[in-house]
């Protein structure tokens, strides 16, 4: 008997023990230059990783230190394209994509006539690190260096002696917002490395699924066979049994029986070191994760309020800060949570047609103006939740926590998830943490004397935003590590919120976010079965964005790479929307096509879009501060409401998550902060134009809601030049057809659709009109600054 007890607690304890990988281990792109390093935890979750165990490999020299828990990848010499890398955890296997392209060197030449000690390069490429890009003298007056680069598009300067100098060598340069100006290396791709996996449908029989892809190359002849086949049911390799091919058609057949519960199929080519995109298809119960009715975060289209600004729902608690020197646009303005509930009452965004809100912060604020640091030192107030003077309370003027539950339980019952505020760099310095555990904090002064404002770059993880914001010194105090991410966590649970945007990312050490993920998954995730959704901001290049975004740390970065090239193409004629296609493909790349980057027009740090388009703001100016205070834009020209539209229906039909600020739905306008955080209007209070912008937004947002290619397909670029942008977005249900015209005048497109795809028909979704494709050749009219967005099949 006691035997029996005793093998049934070995038995039990094994089978609660035994762990299976839930996450989607994402490829891990690998460098020429230097080996790649990769926390396992950032790659899945995992309790005890202790008996991970990594199989050498033909590509790449694996290598995993189990202390630190680091997986080292660089590649063997002459490999390139897509390998997997094996490994087994808790006696199962698994499979890491790894993805290694060719990449060219570039050449930057500086020449000068004077003797610098000091010559780098740096740029969009390297974020803008000043010291890691030396260049080499080459004779007098001439420096150069050669450095690998994707085709793309991308912003450089020299820095020589501490001085930042632009490419006199290249006549492509644009202003950078702070007074001077970039120089532009543009990057093309040769059409012979244009690889494409396209996606065919699928069919289901009783005991079958089978999904069928086509392998389109820029080389003639160019056959696939099926070891250049990778397929990856969730982080499993699909046995070639199940694989089948007929020249370049592919058709993979799985098993109904396994696809209970949630799962997911990608599928690539990888020929002679060009890898196609990854096709990628998620299952809930063996049927498509877009017609199971189960929510994703990949149908997030999120609505973003800074509620001091939003509705005013109840005036009994506006209490604006009291100052001789404080302008009412820095002050409180009386938007509240009564307010936001009152308009989900009212069907406000049912008819908007969003789902999920983004709320600013509704942490206690201080009460009082404080003067901001840089010149004229204008005075402000905390209405923007920013300032943070405790750790638990509600922000008075807001409403209380019994409001705050509600709110996100009416958002809830119709459909609405909402993601709270997190400020995780710095309190306020009225907040009780800067008086009682002061060494939680960094120093104001550095050791030379200067003060520790604002830099940035330079003192990244520790710099202050103001004088009276203490920054968390998070690397230097692990309780206050400790104590912030738990507070995080109580939030959600306090609030039963679904998530987070979180402030100045870059400024907060990655052990800050691993901890944080890591405990949600522990408390609240796994337990409870809820899937949460955190969203950065950073403002830096690629590398700097990518490096918090994973399954160890965020599920998303704003994409602000791709919105600093789509501003200046959508606003100025002569930039060609093949710089933003190639961004795009670099964005592909970096985070996959089946990514959840959000994608915005502006935002509570952005001027408004339509102070751009109505030529109230030239880009990157250094002008919108001031122009916000003294001369505040107001619309004139009834084309710029086209031009958002424009802007915001490229935002809703491509791969990523879509962000709508506040007043965009209405085409409000407005500088720099505070001037881009005017109050929101509603009903009497829009003109006809603002009426008329806000119904036409919300039939592009319910066209995104309502097809699932726009939230789930692929995207195949068909056109990208100075006037008009089409691509194709495919998933199993349906294939969607979006152009964008950005020019004055109305625009004949003649495009060229897959042969592949047998079409026959093209059907406008927002008008009804029907076109007829003949062998794969299909006419369409776009009016001047319009979009097309059709159904083909």
């Amino acid at each position: 008997m006691i035997k029996k007890i005793i093998l049934s607690a070995v038995l039990f304890i094994t089978t609660i023990s035994a762990q299976t990988i839930g996450d989607i281990i994402q490829p891990i792109n690998l460098s020429e230059s230097n080996p790649v390093t990769v926390l396992l935890s950032d790659l899945f979750y995992a309790k005890d990783c202790s008996d991970a165990e990594f199989y050498d490999n033909q590509s790449v020299n694996v290598s995993y230190d189990k202390l630190s828990m680091n997986l080292t990848l660089p590649p063997k010499e002459n490999m390139s394209g897509l390998h997997l890398v094996e490994f087994t955890l808790d006696a199962k296997n698994y499979f890491i994509s790894v993805i290694l392209r060719k990449v060219k060197n570039y050449k930057f030449t500086y020449k000068t006539w004077e003797t610098p000690e000091k010559v780098n390069l740096f740029g969009q490429f390297n974020s803008w690190n000043r010291q890691n890009v030396p260049m080499t003298k080459v004779e007098s007056g001439l420096f150069e260096v050669e450095i690998p680069l994707d085709p793309g598009r991308y912003e450089y300067k020299f820095f020589i002696d501490g001085k930042e100098i632009i490419d006199s060598l290249n006549p492509i340069i644009v202003p950078n917002g702070m007074g001077d100006y970039n120089s532009v290396r543009i990057i093309e791709q040769a059409k012979e490395d244009k690889v494409y996996l396209h996606n065919l449908g699928l069919e289901t029989t009783e005991k079958h699924l089978f999904t069928d892809y086509f392998f389109e190359s820029g080389k003639r002849g160019d056959v696939v066979n099926r070891h250049n086949v990778v397929v990856l049911l969730d982080n499993y390799l699909l046995p070639e049994k199940h694989i089948s091919l007929a020249r370049n058609t592919i058709r993979i057949m799985l098993d109904k029986e396994t696809l209970g519960g949630d799962h997911t199929l990608r599928v690539a080519v990888n020929k002679e070191g060009n890898v196609t995109n990854f096709q990628t298809l998620m299952f809930h119960n063996g049927v498509p994760m877009s017609n199971a009715g189960k929510r994703t975060h990949y149908d997030n289209i999120i609505y973003s309020i800074m509620i001091d600004r939003f509705y005013d729902g109840d005036t009994t608690i506006n209490n604006p800060a009291q100052h001789p020197e404080l302008s009412y646009k820095a002050n409180y303005q009386g938007g509240d949570l009564k307010g936001i509930i009152d308009k989900i009452e009212e069907g406000y965004f049912d008819n908007l047609g969003i789902n999920t809100f983004w709320i600013s912060p509704i942490v206690d604020n201080t009460n009082k103006a404080f003067r901001e640091y840089p010149e004229p030192h204008r005075y402000f107030t905390g209405y923007h939740g920013y300032w943070p003077v405790s750790s638990t309370e509600v922000e008075e003027k807001f409403g209380t926590m019994e409001l705050a539950k509600e709110l996100v339980k009416k958002a809830e019952e119709t459909g609405i998830e909402v993601l709270l505020d997190l400020v995780a760099n710095h309190v306020h310095e009225g907040h009780p943490l800067w008086k009682t555990a002061r060494d939680w904090f960094g120093k104001l002064e550095l050791p030379d004397g200067k003060l520790n404002l604002r830099l940035w770059d330079e003192q990244r993880l520790t710099t202050w935003f103001e004088p009276y914001m203490p920054s968390f010194d998070y690397e230097g105090s692990h309780e206050a590590l400790e104590f912030m991410t738990d507070n995080a966590v109580w939030w959600l649970k306090k609030t039963g919120a679904y998530g987070f945007r979180h402030d100045a990312v870059k400024h907060v050490p990655n052990s800050f976010w691993r901890t944080l993920t890591w405990k949600i998954k522990e408390e609240i995730e796994i337990p409870i079965n809820k899937k949460v959704y955190q969203i950065g901001e950073t403002f830096g290049g690629f590398d700097l964005i990518s490096s918090y975004v994973n399954n160890g740390q965020l599920s998303s970065q704003f994409n602000f790479n791709l919105y600093d090239v789509a501003l200046p193409v959508f606003l100025y004629p002569e930039n060609s929307f093949e710089m933003l296609d190639l961004t795009m493909m670099k964005t592909f790349q970096v985070y996959g096509v089946n990514h959840l980057m959000g994608n915005l027009a502006d935002s509570h740090d952005k001027n408004r879009y339509m102070a751009y388009a109505d030529g109230d703001l030239e880009l990157n100016s250094g002008q919108a501060i001031e122009i916000g205070w003294t001369n505040s834009p107001q619309v004139d020209n009834p084309s710029s409401y086209d031009k958002l539209k424009l802007h915001l229906a490229y935002i809703l039909t491509i791969p990523g998550v879509p962000f709508i600020y506040y007043g965009d739905e209405i085409g409000m306008t407005g500088a720099a902060d505070p001037d881009n955080r005017r109050m929101m209007g509603f009903g009497d209070d829009l003109n006809s134009y603002e009426k008329q912008t806000l119904e036409d937004v919300s039939k592009l947002i319910h066209l995104r809601k309502n097809h699932s290619a726009l939230r789930y397909g692929d995207f195949y670029t068909l056109q990208a030049d100075k006037n008009i942008y089409a691509y194709i977005r495919s998933d199993m249900n349906e294939r969607i057809l979006t152009l964008i015209n950005k020019s004055d005048d109305r625009q004949k497109v003649d495009l060229a659709l897959p042969r592949i795809y047998k079409l026959t028909k093209a059907t406008d979704l927002l008008s009804g009109k029907e076109s007829e494709v003949k062998k794969g050749k299909l006419s369409v009219v776009v009016e001047e600054i319009g979009y097309r967005i059709l159904m083909i099949e």
